[in-house]
């Protein structure tokens, strides 16, 4: 890809605003005790390494992850068969017969074999554990830690940890270095020769650890589901004293009376062909010839090319004299003085972008980078009906755009292996893929109807990808997505049936995802015709590419194509008898009132297909599903909740329900209902651990400051009563590629800016005014 995404990021000064943030200054998470388990350790990252200390000064387990560590292979598990049964199921959908259909695409309209519950499919796995045992001088057994203090400072992306033991103050700095592509640890103490440490690595399975010289070095290949001969992957540890002794054992390193133990670790796989073994050697080399001091200032540099970019100051209260353990519990209890939590929550959740993904890698996956398992939930892959999507949301208003083009590359490798499934199960031209995917490439159906059916997985992608475009203005970037974009609209294009009743052009078969409905024979089905999303990301897809063809002067024969079809999709939303959106196109009822999944309002978010301002009729529906679907459920699908009601200017509704997604909780088991919320480290639990929460709400909180969907950057659109005293922000931005800061007192505006690469005007509604605005150009 020839573009230059960097340039987007300059900008122009539209007024001299002095901006202080004082808040801004606190971004830190602290705890007064180790993590109790691992959904209260620290999260570090540089988007290919990560790890997860969790500080315990005797006995420290730090989970280390590959962002590109997967099990499985590429399989075809295409049915090439299956259209042969299409004309079939779609006659029994027009004839009422849904459960029936069903009942046939179970049969020939999902993927061959197990699909992703087979070893084949693979999953995101650990990389294994660093173990640090500690011993100390002149302690007995019980070893008594005082002072404890542990934090991880979001600014920096360096997490410490600091306590005392018989008199001596140790300190542990860590670090996924965005300098040499390394984990760093650094371990000190006050007083000469008092650290004593036994360093080992870890895997729960496949695994040989070694000494090479005295590097300590783990080795192993993960299962491909066919002959065992999968991915292999490797970690090396290298040590560094200031003082006392080294030695080895078999499989560990052994420091003695040191003054200062410097950790590097480094990771890699065979992802693509690389040559990890060499690559971990090498950067080792480059890391330990520099100076501690140096290695940790570059790697600072680096991440707050990206971080600094925004700061967002909702004030100051109380909070700096608690724990983030202690705001947590207070924030959700309703303690009013923490009026920085949300700030810190938005800050956090950029971090985790720019911790867990890279140019050039993948994108994050359900578990962003971070998994504890070999069985990580859902196989950490990426669910195509609205989580790998959420995960992407915030990057355009959070001004960290570039960090789309993992998933871009992603999304690209699906387009051959989607044109397959294409022929095989619809006969059509153009790719698709349904409900799940992972970095091998599927794009089947899944294995069973109720979900794997779904019809919008890539045309939702192709949503993410255009986002991207909106945001960033950059031509040639469209011209190198505009093939995928295309290649989706031939999809559609070619799959799409005539609904007899209503003349429109549907899909057939499809489903909501992952809800079903009553039929009047009072049967369950999932299985349907056009539901709602489907026409919804149709009609986005075909104005889209419509647009990029005019933009880029080509292709004017498929523009006319779709120009022609676009008018016979069904509008983003019908007014069901009860005043809701309905989610099918016949007014089923649903067996599920209150269910996660909230697919029908996708024209409310992410899509610019349904507001307050162009359609307020549906927009009033909108809020009506909502009130129906209720505010609770898993963490990522509160969070949807609270873009949809930020998209409808509630600002104290978005509120309650990022206070609702703030809720601490300790469980891990797999939830599907109600009880999301948060874990002490702030990770979204759904539960489980689920990073799509946290991304979702950061996305949640950009869109109640600022959003530029309508036409028209609007400023302020939904800003709750508890953020309306005060209130300052730089750098967010809006679409058009223009970065925005504002300052705000009881609820107005008071100073703004705007920023471009070109001088140009812009509408912005300010205090609920509209106007037109010259930016500014450097």
């Amino acid at each position: 890809m020839n573009c230059n995404f960097f340039r987007h990021l300059l900008s122009a000064t539209f007024c001299v605003l002095a901006l202080p943030l004082t808040a801004q200054q606190n971004l830190k998470l602290w705890y007064h005790e180790p993590a109790n388990n691992w959904e209260e350790t620290l999260p570090l990252g540089n988007g290919r390494l990560g790890m997860t200390p969790d500080g315990n000064a005797t006995h420290e387990t730090i989970v280390l992850n590959d962002i590109t560590l997967w099990s499985g292979a590429v399989q075809d598990a295409n049915n090439y068969d299956a259209h042969k049964s299409l004309a079939k199921i779609r006659q029994l959908i027009l004839e009422g017969k849904n459960d029936e259909a069903q009942d046939l695409v179970n049969a020939n309209f999902v993927c061959l074999g197990p699909g992703s519950g087979g070893a084949q499919w693979g999953k995101f796995q650990t990389l294994g554990s660093l173990h640090l045992d500690q011993s100390y001088p002149d302690v007995s057994s019980v070893v008594e830690v005082k002072n404890y203090k542990r934090q991880l400072d979001l600014r920096e992306a360096v997490a410490v940890s600091t306590y005392t033991v018989n008199g001596v103050n140790y300190k542990k700095e860590y670090f996924s270095s965005f300098d040499d592509d390394v984990n760093v640890i650094r371990l000190t103490a006050d007083k000469s020769n008092k650290i004593n440490l036994h360093i080992a690595l870890r895997r729960p399975e496949k695994f040989d650890v070694r000494l090479d010289g005295q590097d300590l070095e783990m080795y192993g290949q993960l299962d491909n589901g066919i002959d065992g001969k999968g991915m292999q992957y490797g970690a090396r540890v290298r040590v560094r004293l200031k003082g006392g002794d080294l030695s080895t054992t078999d499989t560990s390193l052994v420091v003695k009376n040191a003054s200062e133990i410097l950790i590097f670790i480094a990771a890699g796989t065979d992802f693509k062909g690389k040559d990890f073994k060499t690559e971990n050697a090498q950067v080792l080399d480059a890391a330990c010839t520099k100076p501690y001091a140096l290695q940790k200032k570059n790697h600072i540099q680096n991440f707050s090319k990206l971080f600094g970019r925004v700061k967002l100051d909702l004030g100051k209260g109380k909070e700096v004299e608690w724990s983030t353990r202690q705001r947590l519990d207070n924030y959700y209890q309703g303690y009013a003085d923490d009026v920085s939590l949300p700030a810190l929550f938005f800050q956090f959740g950029r971090y985790l972008s720019i911790s867990s993904t890279r140019i050039g890698l993948l994108p994050p996956n359900l578990q962003g980078l971070w998994a504890k398992e070999i069985n990580t939930p859902w196989n950490g892959d990426y669910h195509l009906d609205v989580n790998v999507q959420m995960n992407h949301w915030p990057l355009g208003v959070a001004n960290l755009s570039e960090l789309n083009l993992p998933l871009v590359e992603l999304v690209k490798g699906l387009v051959e292996p989607g044109e397959k499934t294409a022929k095989a199960y619809y006969n059509a031209q153009g790719w698709i893929a349904h409900v799940i995917t992972n970095v091998w490439g599927f794009t089947e159906p899944g294995e069973s109807a109720s979900w794997g059916a779904s019809n919008a997985g890539s045309g939702w992608l192709c949503n993410n990808l255009w986002e991207h475009y909106e945001y960033t203005q950059d031509i040639d970037y469209l011209k190198d997505i505009y093939p995928v974009l295309k290649g989706s609209a031939l999809f559609y294009n070619d799959a799409l049936v005539k609904d007899p009743k209503t003349g429109w052009m549907v899909t057939s078969p499809s489903v909501s995802p992952e809800n079903s409905f009553y039929l009047p024979n009072g049967n369950q089905a999932s299985i349907s015709m056009g539901p709602t999303i489907d026409n919804q990301i149709v009609r986005e897809l075909f104005g889209n590419v419509i647009t990029a063809s005019k933009l880029l002067g080509i292709d004017e024969e498929f523009r006319k194509i779709l120009e022609k079809k676009l008018p016979l999709v069904p509008p983003p939303g019908i007014v069901s008898a009860d005043g809701r959106v309905q989610e099918w196109l016949e007014d089923y009822k649903e067996v599920d009132p209150e269910h996660r999944h909230i697919s029908h309002l996708y024209g409310v978010y992410p899509a610019a297909l349904v507001s307050p301002h162009k359609t307020p009729e549906l927009a009033e529906a909108s809020k009506k599903t909502l009130e129906v679907r209720g505010d609770d459920g898993p963490s990522w699908a509160i969070a949807y909740k609270q873009l949809f009601w930020a998209r409808l200017h509630d600002g104290n509704r978005a509120f309650k329900l990022l206070k609702e997604i703030l809720k601490p909780t300790l469980r891990t088991d797999i939830n599907y209902g109600a009880g999301g919320g948060v874990y002490y480290n702030m990770f979204s639990a759904g539960p489980p651990f689920q990073i799509d929460g946290n991304f979702g709400a950061t996305a949640g909180i950009g869109e109640m400051l600022l959003q530029s969907h309508d036409g028209f950057i609007d400023l302020l659109p939904a800003l709750p009563d508890a953020w309306k005293t005060y209130g300052n922000i730089k750098g967010l931005k809006a679409k058009g590629n223009v970065t925005v800061d504002l300052k705000w007192k009881n609820g107005k505006v008071v100073r703004y800016k705007l920023r471009s690469p070109d001088a140009r005007t812009v509408t912005v509604k300010v205090n609920g005014e509209l106007k037109n605005i010259k930016t500014s150009k450097i």
